[in-house]
């Protein structure tokens, strides 16, 4: 497969999709077990007006699941769908407007599972060709759309560490939200960017409490 079609800091991800393991990504949680509902990501990326960036949603307080998290669109699989592919570009389309055909995927991360919520998730990679300001198309799921650049996020000042009441500690992100990015998402960002390089040494013993919402 060639790639020539993206650009020149995005093929490194496109290389590392066909090597990477779950367990890299998710070393707590990386296999889903038989009864885990399908599910997928679209994990976005573009070349927006500051420069390269990730596109994130912050879900809606009233989900049932994961309500008011940082997230990459994405949902269930539905029968129609053919495969991980189509059911994360329909779950884009309806929960932020992203047209489809503005979207070369180039690869899949390996499926991990996400306890919370039983769901089998593989995050699908795409470049977005036609990038534009987006809006809520669902309210019910999506309360804002966040066009992150990738040097915030790997600012050593938006990085730390969050705790969960339950004990769980994890690495997160500042996004210029009222929350920050915590949990399987910014597992998996943390993790691919360190493997990717793109990584800044970070100090994580900073942790910082997650807001009441969580």
């Amino acid at each position: 497969m060639t790639w020539d079609h993206l650009p020149e800091w995005l093929r490194p991800l496109a290389v590392l999709a066909g090597s990477v393991e779950a367990e890299d990504l998710a070393p707590q949680f990386p296999h889903a077990p038989p009864d885990a509902r399908p599910a997928a990501v679209l994990m976005l990326f573009a070349e927006g007006d500051h420069g390269a960036e990730l596109l994130l949603t912050e879900r809606a307080t009233t989900m049932r699941n994961h309500a008011g998290q940082i997230s990459f669109p994405g949902g269930a699989s539905d029968p129609g769908d053919g495969d991980a592919i189509g059911t994360a570009l329909r779950e884009a389309e309806e929960e932020v407007g992203l047209d489809p055909a503005t979207v070369d995927v180039f690869g899949t991360l390996p499926t991990l599972w996400l306890p919370p919520s039983n769901f089998a998730v593989t995050p699908v990679l795409g470049f977005w060709r036609e990038p534009r300001v987006l809006v809520p198309v669902s309210a019910e799921e999506v309360g804002a759309i966040i066009h992150q650049p990738i040097r915030r996020l790997i600012d050593p000042a938006n990085r730390f560490s969050v705790e969960h009441p339950s004990g769980w500690r994890g690495p997160a992100f500042e996004v210029g939200s009222g929350v920050p990015l915590w949990g399987f998402t910014a597992g998996v960002v943390s993790r691919l960017f360190e493997r990717l390089g793109w990584e800044q040494p970070w100090d994580d013993s900073v942790t910082r409490p997650l807001p009441e919402l969580l």
